[in-house]
């Protein structure tokens, strides 16, 4: 079960920390020919071979460099403008999906959380925290791209990634409030921050802005405790008796 782990922490590093919004876009406009998807594929299978630190493992590292190619190419034929969040979480699916079958089959195990020897719990966390800090804020940018374009342009002044940074802690506030078994503390976090929030909606008077600060906090919120409920029992699970 650790190399399941450190697969999907090589693909959440990959896909989303080392990669740029520029290659992105170019993959986007090249397509197939982009020269930045097999930099982006490269990537993926060098983190394999460097996170399982073995190269032994190197011809699953370049099935799974194959298959994140595939299905990256399909993705970029397949997504048009209007269906990028559709298209998004279809990709992320088969990544998962084809890390599964390559790790069951490559491996022959079944998910027993006893036998890790090395830190377990350590790796839970890691996970978690890559998850929250660098993927979670691109997945709520993705399923809320439609509706973040129907927004007027402001000229509000702001600090530059603001809300980025604010989503970043306040995820690791709900998961940290989640894994001490505090959970008093995130309705007063969800209260605080509809506080200082309702000054803004109630000078602008937006419905929309209102709609769309509400759902990505929502959004964000869920997303935190979901995670930190998982954490939990994946470190149960560890704890367990033989």
């Amino acid at each position: 079960m650790i190399l399941l782990i450190k697969l999907i922490l090589a693909h959440f590093i990959g896909d989303f920390a080392l990669q740029p919004k520029s290659w992105v876009e170019e993959k986007e406009i090249k397509k197939a020919t982009s020269i930045k998807l097999f930099f982006h594929v490269l990537i993926h299978g060098g983190l394999v071979l460097l996170i399982l630190w073995d190269l032994d493992y190197w011809l699953l590292a370049l099935l799974l460099l194959i298959s994140h190619w595939i299905i990256d190419t399909i993705k970029l034929f397949a997504q048009k403008e209007n269906n990028k969040p559709q298209w998004f979480l279809i990709d992320q699916g088969l990544h998962f999906i084809s890390i599964l079958i390559l790790w069951y089959i490559w491996f022959n195990q079944s998910i027993n959380l006893n036998e890790w020897t090395i830190a377990p719990s350590l790796w839970i966390y890691i996970m978690a925290f890559v998850f929250l800090t660098i993927v979670c804020g691109i997945i709520i940018q993705m399923l809320m791209s439609n509706w973040s374009k129907s927004l007027n342009d402001r000229n509000d002044e702001s600090l530059n990634n603001a809300g980025k940074y604010i989503g970043i802690l306040e995820r690791l506030f709900v998961f940290t409030f989640v894994i001490t078994g505090n959970w008093e503390a995130i309705g007063f976090l969800l209260a605080a921050k509809s506080v200082f929030r309702f000054g803004d909606l109630k000078e602008s008077k937006d419905r929309k802005l209102t709609e769309y600060i509400l759902i990505g906090t929502l959004l964000s919120f869920g997303i935190a405790i979901t995670t930190g409920m998982i954490v939990l029992e994946l470190i149960e699970m560890l704890s367990a008796p033989h």
